[in-house]
């Protein structure tokens, strides 16, 4: 069902509202029958999305009402979330920064609402990678990150004036060879990164992009 403006050729052009055979609704621009220009979309899911649209897709700026109560706004390309936005997610933790085929990917600040921490810092497709900061109630870690974990050289500052240097190590697996047939399917977990502390200074400037 449609209702609105239409074009020489018949095409919806103009303002319209929409229901799709699915029960989606849509209400906004088009033009030449596709919804291009700014619009709100309705899902029968529960899901809304209001902002531009270009040749029916996520295009420009808008903010998207997901079913489980999380939330984005920011940049689309595509119907992809792509440039810069800020999505808001179910638990209430919240992602500040650069996206890129709808994952976090860039520079960008997550924060824990749970703990009040904060990784501000690099990611790569949706995972935390290269320089960054942790920042936590009294005391903060600067370092590298390399899929989600801190390796390599690094600093934890304490807000009472005081840095532990060291860096994270990568522990090796050891292979136990006595039940090799029972388990062999099953990877090994990955080792958490162990800190090995180096000394303890007062602070100082050393920051990760400094190796580079």
């Amino acid at each position: 069902e449609y209702e609105g403006d239409r074009d020489g050729e018949g095409q919806r052009h103009g303002f319209g509202k929409a229901r799709l055979p699915n029960g989606d609704t849509y209400e906004g621009q088009y033009e030449h029958g596709l919804r291009s220009g700014h619009g709100t979309y309705r899902f029968k899911n529960g899901a809304l999305y209001t902002g531009d649209y270009l040749q029916n897709k996520k295009h420009g700026k808008g903010v998207f009402f997901y079913p489980d109560g999380s939330k984005y706004a920011g940049d689309w390309v595509h119907d992809q979330r792509q440039g810069y936005g800020e999505y808001l997610y179910a638990n209430g933790d919240t992602y500040t920064g650069e996206w890129a085929n709808n994952k976090r990917h860039g520079q960008g600040t997550y924060v824990y609402k749970e703990t009040g921490s904060k990784y501000v810092g690099c990611w790569v497709n949706g995972i935390q990678n290269g320089p960054a900061e942790l920042i936590h109630l009294n005391h903060r870690f600067k370092g590298r990150f390399l899929n989600g974990k801190p390796l390599g050289r690094g600093k934890f500052i304490f807000d009472i004036g005081c840095e532990q240097h060291g860096e994270y190590i990568q522990p090796v697996q050891v292979k136990e060879t006595e039940k090799e047939e029972e388990d062999e399917d099953e990877p090994p977990l990955p080792l958490e990164p162990i800190w090995k502390v180096s000394e303890i200074t007062k602070l100082t400037p050393w920051s990760p992009h400094d190796e580079e």
